[in-house]
């Protein structure tokens, strides 16, 4: 059995900070490329960020570059996204997902192939 599991959302304040976890179970983390990826009501799926598989590096959308920031255990087999400054514009389901992308076209992506969680929720609101 192989599963991504996320957690560690909830409701918090504009201004507030939350850390969400993936979670992989059946398989290891450190030989896959990982993303964040979000869905708020009524949108499409947005990529948020990707860290590499490769030196650790990771990438950001424009939407959060400066107040998310990703990072990776690989001794918990378990991926993180520190979220910092929340707006309400973040409010939406959060997503990590196996294999991302960088590209200039479509900003973070995840291949077909890759394997998804099935979210947490964040909810940013007085």
């Amino acid at each position: 059995q192989v599963q991504l599991v996320e957690s560690g959302g909830g409701l918090v304040q504009p201004g507030g900070s939350l850390r969400l976890s993936c979670t992989a179970s059946g398989f290891t983390l450190d030989g896959y490329a990982i993303g964040w990826f979000r869905q708020a009501p009524g949108k499409g799926r947005e990529g948020v960020s990707c860290i590499s598989n490769s030196d650790g590096s990771t990438s950001y959308g424009d939407s959060v570059k400066g107040r998310f920031t990703m990072s990776r255990d690989n001794a918990k087999n378990t991926v993180y996204l520190q979220m910092n400054s929340l707006k309400p514009a973040d409010t939406a389901v959060y997503y990590c997902a196996t294999d991302c992308v960088k590209t200039a076209a479509a900003g973070i992506a995840a291949l077909a192939f890759g394997r998804w969680g099935q979210g947490t929720q964040v909810t940013v609101s007085l």
